[in-house]
C-alpha cells in the first residue's frame, strides 16, 4: 500500500531537524581541532634555530721563526753551505733517489725535516714536498698566514731551499696519500723511490768509519738490490722485495712494481692500521722488507730552535745568541749576517765533534718528549688560526672529523680480516682470506682466569 502525498510531509520536520543537529556537532569538532592546545612543560615546543655550543677556543701563541738565516735571505747563497762531509757528488748518481714527504699540518715540522735531509746530503731537486692541505694554490700565492694549520712558505721551500712541491687536488687521507706517491713514480717511470715522515728529523752517522752521507748510504741500498745475487737463498733463487725500511717506515725505498702488483694502498682504511695491511700483504705474499741504515732518523714533535745547527758550522770566535724572543719573520742582530759575510764569521765544525754530540742529544730528547707525550701526534693542534682565509676549516673540527675517520678505518681493517691487532700474519690469515673470515678471538677475548 503506497504512501500519500500528504503522509510525505509528516517526515518533513524530522529530517530537517536531525540535519541540524548533524550540522551542531561537526562544527564544534572544528572548532575544538583550531583551538591551540594548552603549553605541557614535559614537552616544550621545538627551538627556532640551532643552539650552539659554549667554545671558548684560546688563542694559539705566534709561532717563532725557527729559521732567522732564511727568513732574512734572498737567495740561496745567503744560507750556510751543505757541510763538506755530506756533499751529493757534483754529478749526480745514475740512481733515481726522488724522495716524496707528505704535509698537511705544522710548517715547523716540514721546514725542518727538509733541512734536515738537504743537510744529510739529499740534493734539494730530488725532494717533492706533497702539499696535501686541501688548499689549492692558496699557498702558492701566500693567501695563508703561519697561524693557519696549513700554512706552508712556498717560496722558501723553491726559491731558497729549491725543492719541489707537488699540490694534491684535495685533502687526501695516508692510504690516498700513499697511492698518490705511487702513481707519480708510475707516471714518471720511476722503478723505485723514498718517502719519509713530515715528523722526523734526520742527520748522518758522522761518528762512524768508514763514513758515509746518510744520502750516500740509501744510494748503497738501492745498489745492493741491484746485485745480482741479491736475496739469493741456498738453491740460488733470487727473492723479490717490496720495502726498505730505515727506523722502520720514518725513511723508506718503495718497489714500485711490487706494490702495484698487490693493488697498493687499501684506502678504505685511511690511516692507523693502513700500514699494517699493506706490509701483512707483503709478507703474505713472500716479498722480504729488509730493515736498512743510512743515518739516525728521530720522530719529533718539535722543531730545533734554530736550525742553523744542522749545517753544522760554528762561529770563528764567541759571540752571544739570544733565541728568546724570536717571532715569525723576526731576525736576531747578534746572529751572523745571513748573507756573504756569513761565511766569514762562521767555519764548518769537525765531523763528530762536540756540535754533532750536542745536535744528536737535542733530537734524542726531542724524541724522548714524544714518547712520553700521552698524545703523540699533539704537535698537529698548535695552530688554531686562518678563519676568513681561502679554504678555512675549523681546526677543532678538522681534529674531529680526523680521529672519527681513523676510527672508523681501524674498524674497517678489524673486519677486513677477521683480528684486532697488527699481527695479521701471526693470526693465521693469508693472502685471499680478506673479508672471507669470521671475527677471532680478539674480537671477544676469553674471560681472566678465575672469572669462567
Amino acid at each position: 500500500m503506497g504512501i500519500s502525498f500528504r503522509s510525505r510531509w509528516v517526515f518533513l520536520p524530522l529530517v530537517l531537524s536531525l540535519g541540524a543537529v548533524s550540522l551542531y556537532f561537526l562544527r564544534l569538532s572544528i572548532s575544538r581541532e583550531a583551538q591551540p592546545l594548552p603549553e605541557n612543560p614535559a614537552h616544550p615546543e621545538p627551538a627556532k634555530g640551532p643552539v650552539y655550543k659554549d667554545i671558548h677556543r684560546e688563542v694559539a701563541p705566534p709561532l717563532p721563526e725557527f729559521f732567522p738565516l732564511a727568513a732574512k735571505a734572498s737567495s740561496p747563497s745567503d744560507l750556510p753551505p751543505v757541510p763538506s762531509w755530506n756533499r751529493p757528488p757534483e754529478k749526480h748518481v745514475p740512481e733515481e733517489t726522488r724522495l716524496y714527504i707528505g704535509f698537511t699540518r705544522f710548517w715547523p715540522l716540514l721546514q725542518q725535516v727538509v733541512v734536515s735531509y738537504i743537510a744529510a746530503g739529499w740534493p734539494p731537486e730530488d725532494i717533492y714536498v706533497v702539499e696535501n692541505t686541501g688548499t689549492m694554490d692558496a699557498n702558492k700565492h701566500g693567501l695563508l698566514t703561519i697561524q693557519n694549520p696549513f700554512y706552508l712558505d712556498y717560496h722558501r721551500l723553491t726559491k731558497l731551499l729549491g725543492v719541489n712541491i707537488i699540490t694534491t687536488p684535495s685533502l687526501q687521507t695516508f692510504a690516498q696519500l700513499q697511492n698518490f706517491y705511487l702513481s707519480e713514480a708510475i707516471n714518471n717511470n720511476l722503478t723505485y723511490y723514498f718517502w719519509s715522515h713530515m715528523d722526523v728529523a734526520v742527520h748522518s752517522h758522522e761518528d762512524k768509519e768508514p763514513f758515509k752521507s746518510l744520502y750516500m748510504r740509501a744510494v748503497d741500498v738501492i745498489r745492493e738490490t741491484e746485485k745480482p745475487d741479491y736475496l739469493k737463498d741456498d738453491e740460488g733463487k733470487k727473492g723479490e722485495w717490496g720495502i726498505q725500511f730505515f727506523a722502520y717506515d720514518w725513511l723508506s725505498l718503495v718497489n714500485v712494481k711490487t706494490f702495484s702488483d698487490l693493488g697498493g694502498w687499501d684506502t678504505m682504511v685511511g690511516y692507523y692500521g693502513t700500514d699494517c695491511d699493506m706490509y701483512a700483504r707483503l709478507s703474505m705474499n713472500g716479498y722480504h722488507q729488509p730493515v736498512q741504515d743510512a743515518g739516525m732518523i728521530y720522530d719529533v714533535t718539535t722543531s730545533l730552535e734554530d736550525l742553523e745547527v744542522l749545517y753544522r758550522r760554528r762561529p770563528k770566535k764567541a759571540e752571544t745568541r739570544d733565541t728568546s724572543d724570536r717571532k715569525a719573520g723576526s731576525y736576531n742582530a747578534t746572529l751572523p749576517s745571513p748573507n756573504k759575510g756569513y761565511l766569514e764569521s762562521t767555519e764548518e765544525d769537525e765531523r763528530g765533534a762536540e756540535g754533532f754530540k750536542k745536535l744528536a742529544a737535542t733530537l734524542e730528547q726531542i724524541q724522548q718528549d714524544k714518547r712520553d707525550d700521552k698524545y703523540r701526534n699533539s704537535w698537529q693542534l698548535r695552530q688554531n688560526g686562518g678563519e676568513g682565509e681561502p679554504y678555512y676549516y675549523d681546526p677543532d673540527g678538522f681534529e674531529k672529523a680526523l680521529q672519527m675517520t681513523i676510527e672508523v678505518g681501524t674498524k674497517i681493517n678489524e673486519e677486513k680480516w677477521g683480528h684486532k691487532g697488527c699481527d695479521l700474519k701471526a693470526a693465521g690469515v693469508k693472502e685471499g682470506d680478506q673479508w672471507r673470515v669470521e671475527h677471532d678471538s680478539t674480537f671477544d677475548p676469553p674471560p681472566p682466569k678465575g672469572r669462567q
